[in-house]
């Protein structure tokens, strides 16, 4: 049994659909920079939980 949940976000620079691996007790809320995939950008994702247990990354460029 994993302990992480994988989402998908699209980058705010080339719109391509990444992916991220999230830990529940330690990604949710917090603020990270992570590498688009594709682009190599540096995307600004937060990771929220909605009412269901699922989650929603939001992204934004860096200098947003």
């Amino acid at each position: 049994m994993s302990l992480t949940h994988e989402a998908e976000f699209s980058c705010p620079y080339c719109m391509v659909v990444n992916s991220i691996e999230i830990d529940p007790v330690n990604d949710v809320g917090q603020q990270q920079i992570v590498d688009c995939q594709i682009c190599c950008q540096p995307i600004e994702v937060v990771v929220v939980e909605s009412g269901t247990g699922e989650f929603e990354v939001l992204a934004r460029t860096d200098d947003e």
